[in-house]
């Protein structure tokens, strides 16, 4: 055999060296995608991922705008957003021993709190009646009707935001300030 002859011919009717290997790419069968559903039947999620940011809007003035716009194209600022979240950061960083006053005077509770069916229907249980003071993020859960808030909460006061839903926000909205 000379040496420009190749052992097969193959590459002389335009099939590559690269061709002629096994293929690398496993097609699952039937039987592994219904163990695969099986599998995903048994996951359950344990408690809904609570969103970490709230949309606000506001209105600025355009030569304000400019400002920020100017800041962001100069590189001092990712964006438009980034700006406000610093610029929102600074001035709570500044007032943050009247905020923290603020709180402890006011009876708040800071950050994320969850209020369960289970700890309304304690709360029945137990004759109380809730007063959920929040700055932050205060949840109430899917599954509590509008009569368990009604009869466990006798107030609401929230300074960040509330998620419940839109029927037990109904429920609750002579008692909401």
């Amino acid at each position: 055999m000379n040496k420009n002859t190749s052992p097969r011919g193959d590459e002389a009717k335009g099939i590559g060296p690269l061709l002629k290997k096994p293929s690398t790419i496993h097609t699952p069968s039937n039987q592994m995608f219904e163990g695969w559903y099986k599998i995903a039947d048994n996951v359950h999620e344990l408690r809904q991922k609570p969103a970490d940011t709230e949309k606000i809007t506001i209105n600025l003035g355009y030569v304000d705008l400019g400002h920020v716009d100017l800041m962001v194209q100069e590189g001092f600022y990712s964006n438009r957003t980034d700006f406000i979240r610093t610029a929102i950061r600074n001035q709570l960083e500044r007032h943050a021993d009247a905020v923290k006053q603020s709180t402890v005077r006011n009876s708040l509770d800071l950050g994320l709190r969850n209020y369960s069916r289970e700890d309304l229907e304690a709360a029945r249980r137990a004759g109380e009646k809730l007063h959920i003071n929040v700055l932050g993020l205060a949840s109430i859960a899917q599954d509590v009707t509008p009569e368990l808030a009604r009869a466990t909460i006798a107030s609401v006061s929230v300074l960040g935001a509330l998620h419940a839903s839109p029927a037990v926000k109904a429920a609750l909205a002579d008692r909401t300030r």
